[in-house]
């Protein structure tokens, strides 16, 4: 396996490491004036700062004259209370300042025994409008080649750059585009270049309740690997605790619904569906657990599986 890679996961893993560790740190003063900051400065400030000017809306009609040259800035909840919190198997709809590890267990994946994935991701943010989410496959494990072995690789590596369209209190919206790299392999079912342009949302939409969800199309580069795909995803849940009552602090259970439908000649026509009921609650110092268990319900047997459990930790900077 190629040594590059983890060179990358190691190194994307200190970064979150630094964010966390000077968290603790005084305040290095560019906080305090965050107006005409340099690129730079709007970069650290987004990355490594203590937001203290307060929040306010960006609109759709301002999208390339406004946010661009100041930091990030957590929004407030919205008016129902509902924070804007990440969920799994759900598109975000939210900008983030936050890393997390997830562990996958997918049982009797592609009627072949099982599947095992743990991955780190980080969503970095630039500015108020442009952010990078990085997903690191650091760990894959499923049965494939030759002699059907159990091969243990790293995966397809994806860097994904994401635009804030605008954000009011209930309401955000977000364009992103993932871009799988293929630094995996193919006995894992990677090894894959690929583009998913996305349309994400976020609605705090009565008292505590959120809506979430989005569209997007799979766009592979290769004509013997992957498949054009027409992706949709909603989500629906809600928030029973306050944030401080740790360890079962902003206790969210919600159902996201995702589905797929291919859209090439390339093999017979797949339209999956599948809902992850699922939980997140705050741990306490800005550390959250989250999980969920996806269950398919509609698609053929050789792209489905039994369930899929799927746990996160999380550190929020």
């Amino acid at each position: 396996m190629d040594w590059k890679k983890y060179v990358l996961a190691l190194y994307l893993c200190l970064l979150s490491g630094v964010s966390f560790a000077s968290a603790d740190q005084p305040d290095s003063g560019i906080g305090q004036t965050r107006e005409n900051l340099s690129f730079l400065e709007v970069v650290e400030e987004s990355f490594f700062g203590d937001p203290t000017d307060p929040w306010r809306p960006l609109s759709l009609s301002t999208f390339f004259t406004e946010g661009w040259n100041e930091p990030f800035d957590y929004p407030v909840d919205g008016s129902g209370g509902a924070p804007r919190q990440g969920w799994i198997n759900s598109l975000d709809g939210v900008f983030y300042r936050l890393w997390f590890l997830s562990y996958r267990h997918t049982q009797n994946f592609h009627d072949n025994g099982n599947q095992d994935i743990a991955r780190y991701t980080l969503f970095a943010p630039v500015s108020r409008r442009f952010q990078i989410r990085f997903d690191v496959p650091f760990f894959v494990s499923n049965r494939g080649g030759q002699n059907n072995d159990y091969h243990n690789n790293f995966g397809d590596f994806v860097i994904s750059p994401r635009f804030l369209l605008s954000e009011s209190q209930d309401f955000s919206q977000i364009l992103g585009v993932s871009i799988r790299t293929p630094t995996g392999e193919k006995e894992n079912g990677n090894d894959v270049t690929s583009v998913t342009p996305e349309y994400e949302f976020w609605s705090n939409v009565y008292k505590a309740w959120v809506m979430r969800g989005g569209i997007g199309t799979t766009l592979p580069t290769q004509s013997n690997r992957g498949r054009y795909s027409f992706n949709y995803n909603f989500a629906i849940g809600t928030y029973l605790t306050p944030h401080d009552r740790t360890p079962f602090g902003d206790l969210t259970l919600y159902v996201a619904a995702n589905g797929l439908t291919t859209l090439d000649n390339r093999a017979s026509d797949v339209d999956f569906f599948s809902l992850t009921p699922g939980f997140r609650s705050h741990m306490g110092h800005d550390w959250y657990l989250l999980g969920g268990v996806e269950f398919p319900l509609t698609g053929p047997n050789s792209a489905s599986f039994d369930y899929e459990p799927n746990v996160w930790v999380m550190n929020v900077f």
